[in-house]
């Protein structure tokens, strides 16, 4: 890939900010909103650095610096931000390697979660075909990708919320950010919205038949095909 000059994204990139009330509790409430939005920021379709400033997140949050130091400290204990000196505040963008452990790590957690779907009788099952529903073959996932790359993130935090673990929901939560953008980065790529879509319903019918085995099987090779694709092809995706 030729090299490119790096442009410095700022905060006013991110999604809009909800003014912050005095009468909350601001530590709080400014980590809520800096999270969120550092979760709405696709960081990984461009090698361009996004960089956030501590008085603009002042001025757009309606807060005192005081509690937006705060939240940036808990956020980089997270491993979500990075300051760096003289330059500002950094949304942090793990390597190859860290994604594709970190989506083997979300395959081993997604499997169980499916797993625990099958054996509840009283899963909704239901609800998770219907997430699907506007896809036929004359409205194709890969010919709508940014509709299907959106059911398809529903579909995986989905399976995880639906497990009825709250450690399972707890555990995916810092990987959600990093896997949740190579998902996005990488559904439109080789034939792969097809192959998802067909993956996911085969997942969704083991659950119906409740065949807790087969459907926790699928659910792993499915998420482990994503991890084996950014081993192969990372270079195209992060140089």
């Amino acid at each position: 890939m030729a090299p490119q000059a790096k442009r410095m994204t700022s905060a006013a990139s991110l999604e809009a900010f909800p003014r912050i009330q005095p009468d909350e509790s601001f530590k709080a409430k400014v980590y809520a909103a800096l999270k969120d939005a550092i979760f709405k920021t696709d960081i990984y379709s461009s090698a361009d650095p996004v960089m956030l400033d501590e008085r603009d997140l002042s001025d757009r949050l309606g807060v005192s610096r005081t509690p937006i130091r705060e939240a940036i400290a808990m956020l980089e204990q997270d491993g979500f931000l990075r300051t760096v000196p003289r330059r500002g505040i950094l949304i942090v963008r793990k390597t190859k390697r860290e994604i594709v452990e970190m989506i083997q790590a979300w395959a081993a957690l997604e499997s169980m979660a499916v797993r625990l779907i099958a054996l509840d009788a009283g899963a909704d099952v239901a609800a998770l075909r219907q997430i699907f529903q506007d896809f036929t073959d004359n409205h194709r996932p890969n010919e709508f990708l940014s509709e299907y790359s959106l059911a398809n993130l529903t579909f995986h935090q989905a399976l995880i919320k639906m497990s009825g673990s709250q450690i399972l929901v707890d555990t995916t939560d810092k990987l959600l950010f990093h896997v949740r953008g190579i998902r996005q980065l990488t559904i439109g790529r080789d034939g792969r919205a097809e192959r998802s879509i067909s993956d996911h319903l085969a997942i969704i019918e083991a659950i119906e038949r409740r065949d807790a085995i087969k459907a926790e099987r699928l659910a792993l090779d499915h998420t482990l095909g994503l991890a084996e694709y950014v081993d192969t092809h990372g270079h195209e995706l992060f140089d």
